[in-house]
């Protein structure tokens, strides 16, 4: 197939309670970090090193970049671009973004937000039971779980059960 595109999607990892101040600026939490560092490791033992990462300008979601990019992850440095658009995207917004990237993008990843993202991951994977995962998908999307799909068509063509689920990871699955 001449078009096989890798994408994952990533939860931010555990935030602070907002507590009276701005939702935008709750840093992780210590659990968070740790978590973070943990999917992190997952990552590079897997080989997943996506060329493109498209992060939520939130401080949670740089934070959990930033455990990742600690952890080991890349060992070149990926093209990371903070789209504010990404802060609390309904999953078409997500989709359409997806949608613009060059064809010449292997693999992107997404770090971003609930519901919007369990949402996107839900329509991506589509009904259809490819992976034992995709019962705890339709489930829940918790914080620091990671997804990574097989995208069959352009990236311009990516919409409902135009992916195949590969992976998903909870960091609580992780010891």
């Amino acid at each position: 197939m001449a078009h096989m595109h890798q994408l994952i999607l990533l939860r931010h990892a555990k935030a602070a309670a907002a507590g009276g101040g701005c939702d935008h600026d709750r840093p992780l939490t210590d659990t968070g970090i740790e978590a973070a560092a943990r999917i992190g490791r997952a990552m590079r033992q897997a080989g997943l090193a996506p060329d493109v990462v498209l992060v939520s300008p939130s401080l949670r979601t740089q934070q959990t970049f930033a455990a990742l990019e600690a952890a080991g992850v890349w060992s070149e440095w990926p093209n990371v671009e903070l789209l504010p658009a990404l802060y609390m995207a309904a999953p078409l917004q997500m989709r359409d973004l997806l949608r613009g990237l060059p064809e010449t993008v292997r693999s992107a990843m997404i770090i971003g937000h609930n519901p919007g993202l369990h949402e996107l991951a839900r329509k991506l994977a589509g009904t259809a039971p490819q992976h034992p995962a995709q019962a705890r998908l339709a489930e829940s999307y918790p914080t620091a779980t990671l997804t990574e799909f097989l995208i069959a068509t352009p990236w311009r063509q990516i919409g409902a059960s135009t992916a195949s689920l590969q992976r998903f990871v909870a960091a609580k699955d992780l010891a």
